[in-house]
């Protein structure tokens, strides 16, 4: 059973939503989110990525970073472009990207259910992610972002989605990279509530750092003087999974071990491999690897593991390439691999090779949302980055304080 929580949200007043709203904290670095703040000084980027109004060069883990983001959104808060909710509200949330929708419920859910496993995590979490978070939570006293969840697809939800985009939104805007953003106030939240009380597991889609910082959060200071029971609970926009996109999450590897020539020889030695192939594979069990400015299509030999996490594209390519090839044995703390998201396109993979920041580029074939249903419900975990949820949500559109 899941409970989803009503909460009084602090919002832009309608006029600045388009000029406040901004993308999520962890899709740009320090120096993209400042080149997108530049000349628009209500940015919320200026809350989840502080160290931008800061010296350049500063360590974004220094106590002056999370002092800043907690003194700029106290601004907001109590400055003319935000206003706060009189009553606990759940909202309807709409993306359409390229003509294509996807829509959800923004609400709170609750801490009790991720430590309980009521919400289903499938990656690990990274210390210093966790860290960072947790306190940007505590000295905000707030979780100014929402993290992307989805459920199995139920009827009676989809009817009060239905009927609110019926209704006249509180925003609606288009965000700079063209992408489509609606939100509804929910006339009936209590209906909601008792619906989501019939669904069994919510399932992390965008957000595993945030959840756990949540948690931490929560474990830290609830009960505290001056501390509200609202910390026990944590904003998040709930998709339908027939809504739900995953784009592939591709792999650079900075330094070869040998030459490119006898990296590719090995390839071909161990691996089917062709020649001059697309940069995109076609079908699950590919894989296009970026070589000396050429494409090649490698098929992936099937696992001897038997679980679903053992199958995914991602397992195989570490089983079979990145640690007996690369010396890569754990790509969650190896330094000479990194991670782009699929929404970058080929092309930034081949920028990454052309402009030496790397030697080699991989590129995935997307996860589906049934392996990472599938292993979730069997308690199992991703390798890291093995998904890349496309749209993604703008943040600062509903802030939740605790």
């Amino acid at each position: 059973m899941v409970t989803l929580h009503p909460f009084r949200a602090v919002r832009p007043v309608p006029e600045y939503a388009a000029e406040i709203a901004c993308v999520p904290y962890d899709v740009v670095s320090t120096d993209e989110a400042r080149v997108l703040a530049d000349g628009r000084p209500l940015s919320f980027l200026r809350v989840i990525r502080p160290e931008i109004d800061l010296a350049p060069g500063m360590d974004q883990y220094d106590d002056a970073v999370y002092e800043k983001g907690a003194d700029n959104l106290r601004k907001y808060v109590v400055g003319p472009h935000s206003l706060e909710e009189k009553d606990p509200s759940l909202y309807v949330y709409r993306i359409i990207m390229n003509g294509r929708a996807q829509t959800g419920i923004f609400g709170c859910v609750s801490v009790s259910d991720y430590d309980s496993d009521v919400i289903l995590k499938h990656e690990k979490t990274r210390p210093v992610k966790e860290d960072d978070r947790t306190r940007h939570i505590i000295t905000q006293r707030a979780h100014a972002e929402p993290i992307m969840l989805t459920f199995r697809d139920h009827p009676g939800v989809a009817r009060v989605l239905d009927a609110t985009t019926e209704t006249t939104p509180i925003y609606d805007l288009t965000a700079p990279d063209g992408n489509q953003h609606t939100i509804w106030t929910v006339r009936d939240p209590q209906r909601l509530v008792v619906l989501f009380q019939e669904i069994d597991f919510l399932y992390i889609a965008d957000g595993h750092h945030r959840c756990k910082a949540a948690s931490r959060a929560a474990e830290a200071v609830a009960g505290k003087p001056g501390v509200s029971d609202e910390v026990r609970y944590f904003p998040a926009v709930l998709f339908p999974m027939r809504a739900m996109r995953i784009m592939a999450y591709n792999r650079i590897i900075r330094r070869l071990p040998v030459s490119p020539e006898e990296i590719l020889a090995t390839l071909e030695d161990r691996f089917r491999v062709t020649r001059s192939a697309p940069p995109v594979p076609a079908v699950k069990g590919q894989i296009s690897v970026l070589l000396n400015g050429s494409w090649y299509g490698i098929e992936l030999p099937q696992t001897a593991g038997s679980t679903a996490a053992d199958r995914l594209d991602v397992g195989r390519l570490t089983e079979f390439i990145l640690d007996p090839l690369l010396g890569i044995t754990d790509p969650r703390r190896d330094p000479n691999i990194d991670f782009v998201g699929g929404i970058r396109g080929t092309d930034e993979l081949e920028l990454f090779v052309r402009e030496g920041k790397a030697e080699m580029a991989i590129s995935m074939y997307p996860t589906s949302i049934q392996e990472l249903v599938d292993i979730s419900d069997a308690g199992l975990l991703m390798p890291p980055k093995s998904t890349w949820f496309e749209p993604k949500l703008r943040s600062g559109l509903l802030v939740h304080l605790f």
